[in-house]
């Protein structure tokens, strides 16, 4: 096959971005949730909870570190494949992701020792003072690289100096971006989302084989009181950012919404086959007006087209148009979820519905993959630009050589295949596990060596007359 060494490149980093971004979008909302159950435990005495921090912060210490390999291994690339995108976003870039590591990484890797073995050794307040420190550094960490990201799409703040880098003229702009609030938001909230269904999942999973399981009852709760409630914010927070995009990067919503014309009243295609080489929707499913009430918040609102804009700025409509689709219909399932389980709930039967709970276990990767269509509708719509308007992709890669990337492609992919495939399958097991067993040192018990005693345990007398 004939492939340039630019897709080869664009490739293996999509390969290895994708890794990478199912790891953080875990850890920041198991981090929240770990320090939610941590202070429950303080607050309420519940052995319960101290239990389930046990339970997931196993998973978490795995994940976390899969998280750091993975992105690591992909911040090579910028110097191996993107030489010239790293010469000359370097002066902005280059200290957005520094700021990451001091203010974010360093605060993660400073209190995650005492979070994975202090409980018994600083006394359990200072213990959850550095569970929320770990919890507050992994978003940190999403604040610098989505400030980073969203300047490549919406470039603000910068002037281009002599040697024809982007130079800085005002921080505040460049990290406060036009389209970076609506990105944070929208992330943030897809990591809790993402967590919260993996929680549910295994909750519900641990259900089916027992429904007076406490740790269960109690997990697949607070999943579902977070897809209820997080849900709908969600989808207002989606519909606020693709408003900014239409402002800042019309192209990426005529691909998204699979419009070649342009034009007032436009209707919402709900399906259809973009042929780019024609420049057309094939086999359209439609309706009448609803994309301009959407898109517009008006009935006669001017929707852009692709062919408003030069052929070569296009950027792939065949790809967005279904990555666009998974991630909102995906959405739209949690809802669904969310709302199903306030229904059952209010009926008292959120534990006895056995037909909810392997609902739950189908749609535990939901947001996994809702996350994954979203960065590549983000990502692939920038195209073709690594940063939007100003820097074409063809002329930000390194002088390599096409067969070089595929080698090293190939590599990678064998690679991570192996090693995250263990992490994974061990994640995999210790969720298999019933948290009513082996998740932790008994509650209460104090360090002896150390003199310190923790909160004292609290059994529930009714186990299963929880109001989470």
């Amino acid at each position: 096959m004939d492939i340039s060494a630019v897709d080869l490149a664009r490739i293996q980093f999509a390969f290895t971005i994708s890794f990478h971004i199912i790891f953080p979008s875990f850890t920041i909302g198991l981090a929240s949730f770990l320090m939610v159950l941590e202070g429950l435990w303080l607050t309420t005495k519940r052995e319960v909870y101290l239990r389930l921090f046990h339970y997931w912060l196993k998973i978490f210490a795995v994940a976390f570190g899969m998280g750091v390999v993975s992105g690591i291994v992909m911040s090579y690339q910028f110097g191996t494949n993107w030489a010239v995108f790293a010469d000359k976003t370097g002066p902005i870039l280059g200290p957005l992701m520094g700021y990451e590591v001091l203010s974010a990484f360093f605060l993660e890797a400073g209190f995650l020792g005492i979070m994975l073995f202090g409980l018994n050794r600083v006394g359990p307040r200072l213990h959850f003072t550095a569970t929320a420190m770990v919890a507050l550094g992994t978003a940190l960490s999403g604040f610098w690289i989505l400030s980073a990201n969203s300047w490549m799409q919406t470039p603000a703040g910068y002037t281009i100096n002599e040697a024809g880098q982007f130079a800085p003229e005002n921080w505040l702009e460049i990290v406060f971006n036009p389209s970076f609030p609506f990105r944070f938001v929208h992330m943030m909230l897809a990591a809790y989302l993402t967590t919260a269904f993996v929680v549910g999942a295994v909750g519900a999973y641990h259900l089916l084989k027992d429904r007076t399981n406490d740790a269960a009852r109690v997990m697949f709760s607070m999943a579902m009181w977070m897809a209820a409630i997080v849900t709908p914010v969600q989808i207002f927070a989606g519909d606020m950012h693709g408003l900014n995009t239409l402002e800042h990067q019309p192209a990426k919503i005529a691909a998204m919404e699979g419009h070649f014309e342009g034009g007032n009243g436009a209707p919402l295609i709900l399906f259809g086959i973009p042929d780019m080489e024609k420049a057309e929707t094939d086999y359209k499913v439609e309706i009448p007006l609803l994309g301009s009430i959407i898109l517009t918040h008006s009935l006669d609102g001017r929707v852009p087209g692709l062919k408003d804009f030069p052929r070569e700025d296009w950027p792939d409509a065949a790809i967005l148009f279904f990555s666009f689709r998974v991630m909102v219909g995906l959405g739209f399932l949690m809802l669904g979820m969310g709302l199903w389980s306030l229904w059952l709930r209010y009926r008292g039967t959120l534990y006895e519905t056995p037909l909810l709970h392997r609902a739950a276990m189908v749609m535990g990767p939901s947001g996994f993959i809702a996350v994954l269509a979203g960065w590549i509708t983000t990502e692939v719509g920038r195209q073709p630009y690594t940063v939007y308007g100003l820097l074409r992709t063809s002329d930000s890669i390194s002088p390599v050589d096409a067969p070089a990337v595929a080698t090293s492609l190939v590599i990678f992919i064998i690679v991570y295949f192996i090693v995250f495939g263990i992490g994974t399958g061990y994640m995999l097991a210790a969720m298999s596990r019933s948290p009513e067993t082996g998740s932790g040192p008994t509650p209460g018990e104090p360090a002896r060596a150390a003199g310190v005693t923790p909160a004292p345990a609290f059994t529930d007398p009714h186990p299963s007359n929880t109001t989470e």
